[in-house]
This record gives structure tokens, sequence and C-alpha cells, in this order.
């Protein structure tokens, strides 16, 4: 939805949290395309319907029929590129959980509002045994903290958003009663400040992240053709805590 000079894109399946299909990846993608060459708009906001999460991961059944190892986090890099690369800032607006491709899609936002109860993390050691890939791996450790993402990753422990706060990762948290204002409040106020050095600060800082990514194919094919990846996505459709072997 455009207001005024602002878009609002929300992430609808509250059915499954938010889950991502892949149609709701490649319409994001179309979506991040089209503001990228609208002039017009100064700022977009991002959120997922309802109260229970932004985003929860990715929708599970479709990693049954994935076959081509490393080639899902490749092709989910560039839906992530074109939501890093809009040129106009943008603020994630999360209440509940912002979790997989829930808190990778909210750190490719320029700042983050969240609830004191949000929870935020990337628990796949615990879930699927999925990986991720350098440049989302990069990405977070940038705007989390080396530590940070290895407690997210290693241990599969959700952070509370106090934590998250101190650190500086979100901008601000309000109760969900004051949430809508205060997105709008930081919107506003981005809005009417110079385009051109906003596009400049904030794709600069991405070329610099970017800059020299070393491949990691080998570790995301070993990953993704694993038997424990299997095992995790069967065990999570079966309702199931899986059972790791490490092959």
């Amino acid at each position: 939805m455009i207001d005024g000079n602002i878009a609002r894109i929300t992430f609808n399946n509250p059915a499954a949290r938010n889950a991502m299909t892949w149609p709701m990846y490649e319409e994001l993608k179309s979506i991040c395309d089209e503001l990228a060459q609208n002039p017009e708009i100064r700022v977009v906001i991002f959120r997922g319907a309802g109260d229970k999460a932004f985003v929860s991961g990715s929708d599970i059944e479709q990693f049954v029929s994935l076959k081509k190892d490393e080639a899902y986090e490749k092709a989910v890099d560039q839906i992530f590129v074109s939501l890093q690369e809009l040129p106009m800032p943008t603020i994630a607006v999360i209440e509940g959980l912002a979790v997989g491709s829930g808190l990778l899609m909210a750190t490719a936002c320029d700042f983050r509002i969240s609830t004191p109860e949000a929870r935020f993390g990337i628990p796949v050691a615990k879930t699927l045994g999925n990986c991720l890939s350098p440049s989302n791996l990069n990405w977070i450790c940038a705007h989390l903290g080396i530590p940070m993402v290895k407690k997210m990753l290693l241990t599969a422990e959700l952070v509370k958003a106090p934590e998250l706060l101190a650190s500086g990762f979100l901008y601000q948290t309000v109760d969900a009663s004051e949430i809508t204002e205060a997105a709008n409040a930081l919107a506003t106020k981005m809005a009417v400040l110079a385009p051109i050095t906003q596009k400049s600060s904030k794709l600069g800082i991405a070329r610099l992240l970017r800059h020299n990514l070393p491949d990691c194919t080998d570790l995301m094919r070993e990953t993704y053709n694993s038997q424990d990846f299997r095992e995790g996505v069967n065990a999570f459709l079966e309702g199931r805590p899986p059972k790791w072997t490490g092959r």
C-alpha cells in the first residue's frame, strides 16, 4: 500500500505465522524492484500480518522437493539483496517472532522497531539442519556481532528484544498499542531528508559488506545434501523431534 511518500508492505500469511512461501519471496522481489524505480517513495515500512510474527521463516513444505543443494540459498540471496539495496530507508515493525528468514529480512531493513516481547533467532540447528549462505552470514554478523550470531546459530536460542535493544540492533521497543505510531514517526523523520544522500550512504555500506565474500559452496552443498537436512524437514512436517546423525 502506498501512503503518500511511504510504502507499507505486509507479509500476509498469519495462519502460518507469516512463513514465506516461494511465491511470497518472488512477490517480495518484484515489489522491491518496483519500489527501487519509484522516486516518489521516500520510506518503506515492512511488517507481518497479525501480532504473532513478523516472519517465522520459510514455509517448510517447499523443502520437501528441494533438489539442488546450495541453489536455494543462492536464489534467496538475490531476493534479500533486492531488499537490502532499496535506495530509500526501510523499517521493520516486529511483533512476536522474527526467526530464520524473518530475522534475515528484518536485518536487511535499515531500522527495526519491536515490542518488548518480540523474539529473534535462527534455530536451524534445532529445526531443519540447514545453513546460511556466506552473504547472509556476513550481513547478520555485521549487524548483530559474531558472538550473538554464534549464540543464535549454535545454541538455537531465541533472543528477547531487550537484549537486542541494548546492542543497538533494535532502534526502539514500544508496546504493541504504540508500535504503528512509533514506526510512522521514524518514517516521517526520514522522509524529509536528502534522498540521494540516504541512498549513497546505505548502498555504500552494503557494498562494503559484500566486498571479498568467500566461496562457501562446499559447506552449503554438504549441508543441503546431508541426511540430517532431509531428516530435519521430515521431522518438522511430521511434528516430531529430529534425530541427528551427523551424516
